[in-house]
């Protein structure tokens, strides 16, 4: 690697060797060559004076790129199609007079761009259903272990470990039914021509409408895909771009929440990211054992996030036909944006992988905030035994304002369940008392809406997928 010149961290740090292939030059030319095949192919079928040796040998030279050529060719041309399709012949002369036929450069450009996309797509959907396998595990394993709630991170009422976890997944379902949408809708460009007329193959079929039809068709069939857009400019809508960029912004969002919730965890002491045994926390403060999983999530996901803004702004200023200010902005914005979720994901499964729980530091958290807690059940106990419903609910007042006044300016335990036992007002024992503090009386239906959501909204699917293990963490 050169260390001489800027390398993209994405690509060099965080994302996997998987979706850096697919936005590497080598599948970007050759999937120009392959639609370059399927349109001679389909051109030669459709009666065009295109033999079947001139398609062979295209097929033959699909690989290796000569890119040395290309290089030089549009160092001289400034174009880099026109540079490729001159490489392209240089290998196959015997096809180098009808490559291209007809077409304009967003043929490749465009219809490539789209199949790198779906391709990228697919993989990100294969590592949010690995995570989503892993968060299910998790939660149906801790699905009635008591954890504190918080609201306005304020404690509030008792939750489950396993029941916070099924908020994480459900974040990612939705991100997966976007996700599938948009990969099950996204058509290809087509043969459109300079401005979306199709008037040049309509010059080569002369003028039979039908078969410029069919060639289309045939070519969108050839590479996978089901149809074109209707009608277009001379490229793709650029709304395709932003809903593309949405979905993955929509992951980002997702991952960041269970990231940020994590770190809070850990400072809590309660839930903790994978610590590798040799890993070092702060090169000053040896102890130190901090969240740097889930703080990686948090700051490539604000980066996925921000690029969802190109796409958006690039969509809502293409003139007409078609202006070229996209071009630079989707080279960087489009494959960053996918890059960036898929070291999100990589950080997520392996996190998720190796979450540790620690159940006494979760008690110990409860016991100091679970007597104000249970102030409703003990009132419900005092008035079962005679007592004043309005009076009781004074008394509790002022003993729970004391008691926390006391934790907060002296540091000092919570002594409620002392200040109610030593009220004759309540008339409640210690084992009373004690009798109303099993914090699993105050989880709700923690456990069984966990099982309830892995079975009817997780498992269904998973069903029949291959989940693969993808935790490899880079650097």
């Amino acid at each position: 690697m050169a260390t001489d010149v800027y390398q993209n961290p994405l690509n060099t740090r965080y994302a996997s060797k998987e979706m850096s292939h697919i936005f590497s030059p080598d599948m970007r030319f050759t999937t120009w060559r392959r639609l370059w095949i399927a349109l001679a192919e389909a051109e030669m079928e459709m009666g065009l004076p295109i033999t079947e040796q001139q398609v062979a040998q295209m097929k033959e030279h699909l690989t290796p790129i000569n890119y040395e050529v290309a290089r030089e060719k549009e160092r001289e041309i400034r174009h880099d199609v026109m540079a490729h399709v001159h490489a392209y012949g240089v290998q196959c002369p015997d096809a180098h007079g009808i490559i291209h036929l007809g077409a304009t450069s967003c043929y490749v450009t465009d219809n490539a761009d789209v199949i790198l996309y779906a391709q990228a797509l697919d993989l990100v959907r294969k590592k949010l259903l690995s995570v989503l396998d892993q968060l299910s595990r998790f939660a149906l394993a801790y699905k009635d272990l008591p954890q504190l709630g918080y609201t306005h991170l304020q404690p509030a009422q008792l939750v489950t470990v396993g029941k916070r976890a099924t908020l994480w997944a459900q974040d990612l379902l939705m991100d997966l039914d976007d996700l599938e949408y948009v990969r099950s809708t996204m058509p290809l460009l087509g043969n459109k021509g300079t401005t979306g007329t199709q008037a040049s193959f309509l010059e080569l079929f002369d003028g039979d409408d039908a078969k410029v039809v069919e060639l289309e068709n045939r070519i969108v069939r050839k590479l996978g895909f089901e149809k074109a857009f209707a009608v277009s400019g001379q490229t793709y809508p650029r709304k395709l771009d932003s809903r593309i960029v949405n979905v993955l912004s929509g992951i980002a969002q997702s991952a960041s929440k269970f990231a940020n919730d994590l770190r809070l965890l850990q400072h809590m002491r309660e839930v903790e990211e994978p610590f590798e045994k040799n890993q070092v926390g702060s090169s000053a403060m040896a102890y130190k054992r901090n969240p740097m999983r889930s703080e990686r999530i948090c700051s490539l996901a604000r980066h996925v996030m921000a690029l969802a803004m190109d796409p958006a702004m690039t969509a809502s200023v293409q003139w007409m036909e078609r202006t070229l200010d996209d071009s630079a902005n989707r080279r960087i914005s489009l494959p960053e944006a996918f890059m960036g979720v898929d070291a999100i994901l990589e950080l997520y499964a392996n996190i998720t992988e190796g979450l540790v729980v620690y159940p006494k530091m979760i008690a110990r958290n409860i016991d100091i905030n679970l007597p104000f807690m249970a102030t409703e059940n003990i009132l419900m106990a005092a008035v079962k035994r005679g007592g004043d419903r309005q009076e009781l609910h004074e008394r509790i007042r002022v003993h729970s304002q004391a008691a926390a006044g006391r934790m907060k300016t002296e540091g000092l335990d919570n002594d409620l369940l002392e200040r109610i036992q030593h009220d004759p007002a309540f008339g409640l024992s210690a084992a009373d008392l004690q009798n109303v503090l099993d914090a699993r009386l105050y989880t709700g239906r923690c456990a069984q809406q966990v099982e309830t959501f892995v079975r009817q909204c997780v498992q269904p699917r998973l069903a029949g997928e291959t989940i693969e293990h993808i935790g490899e963490v880079r650097v």
